[in-house]
């Protein structure tokens, strides 16, 4: 009777403790390749979604470091991360192309095919540009990181209380504090200048007699179009939402002021609408799921820039149930990217094999 005690409490404390580490197998460290890089990686599991941090390296003390966010889903092992913000540039010879001209987005199903054994088996391309491929992520998770950093306390505890949503996002904000640069005041004479200013005397102007001005007819330039915006501007990731179900519903409001923003939006190089001017009403409209591709590029033109620059807007996007928010920025120099990327259901695929 009391060996079948044993037996059922041990059952039990190991079904207790798979339900406790399920969420927990993709957050760890991570080494290999993604492409021809070099690559550690450090995933922290957040809900659905993912943060951690990013290396490519040459040595140890030759590398790239990035802010990374992602997604995971457990239903189907997989995985979508990017490289968010440059957080450290110790590369010398410029390997990576300088800056956020380096980042990747990710792609990779999380699989074990041995006992001991996960890996992280995808693709990466350029994080602004899905045409432009960076190569095949193939990553194996690993004990201890080459590379010490503020996640190391998360990862180490995680099943120990460090899972705890605010300790995670106050590493993240660590993040945003390194990414900000104070700005700098030019410092002129003026700045010295004492206030107390001694009266000039003012000289009587000469009488100037001129010739009135011949006024030439200039040919008024046509406006711009949406189109050439779209294709001229450069496209900037905001951020990277995972598509399931059916259909996506989209909402579009002005992000401050209501100040006169427009905006024309555009998906896979088709605009959907333009002069939309935004205020803090949503334009809302919804997209099939059937329409779409596996990595989907959607684009967020300034028509104006309102009477405060730049033209900014927050988009919600409802997928599945699931509501996700970003804020979007563009320039007369730059277009905001949305990257909708389908997470496939797979069929005949084993869950990983629980490590503890």
């Amino acid at each position: 009777m009391k060996t079948r005690i044993d037996l059922l409490l041990g059952l039990l404390f190991c079904s207790f403790l798979s339900i406790a580490t399920q969420g927990q197998t993709i957050t760890g460290a991570w080494k290999g390749r993604i492409g021809s890089a070099h690559t550690e990686l450090k995933l922290i599991k957040k809900g659905d979604s993912l943060l951690g941090t990013s290396y490519y390296y040459t040595s140890r003390s030759n590398y790239i470091r990035y802010a990374v966010k992602g997604y995971f889903d457990p239903n189907n092992n997989s995985v979508v991360w990017w490289d968010d913000a440059v957080l450290e540039d110790r590369l010398s010879g410029n390997l990576f192309g300088g800056g956020d001209k380096g980042a990747m987005l990710s792609v990779a199903d999380f699989n074990c095919p041995g006992e001991m054994t996960m890996l992280l088996d995808g693709a990466s391309t350029e994080r602004d540009n899905k045409n432009k491929p960076k190569g095949t992520v193939a990553l194996q998770k690993i004990t201890n990181s080459g590379f010490h950093d503020e996640w190391d306390f998360v990862i180490e505890n995680y099943i120990y209380g460090a899972n705890d949503p605010e300790i995670i996002d106050s590493i993240a904000r660590l993040h945003l504090a390194k990414t900000e640069v104070p700005e700098e005041k030019e410092i002129t004479e003026s700045t010295y200048q004492s206030s107390a200013v001694k009266p000039v005397e003012k000289e009587k102007p000469a009488i100037v007699v001129t010739a009135p001005p011949i006024v030439e007819k200039k040919t008024p330039t046509p406006a711009t179009t949406a189109q050439q915006k779209y294709t001229s501007r450069e496209k900037k990731l905001a951020t990277v939402i995972p598509i399931t179900g059916d259909s996506i519903e989209l909402r579009f409001y002005d992000n401050a002021v209501v100040d006169g923003d427009s905006i024309a939006v555009f998906l896979n190089d088709k605009m959907l609408f333009e002069h939309v001017r935004l205020n803090n009403k949503p334009y809302s409209m919804t997209i099939s799921v059937n329409d779409l591709g596996e990595d989907n590029e959607m684009v967020m033109v300034a028509e104006n820039l309102g009477t405060i620059p730049p033209n900014t807007s927050l988009m919600v996007a409802i997928v599945d149930g699931k509501r996700y928010e970003a804020r979007l920025e563009s320039t007369e120099n730059s277009s905001a990217l949305i990257r909708f990327i389908r997470q496939k259901k797979k069929v005949g695929r084993e869950r990983p094999t629980l490590i503890f």
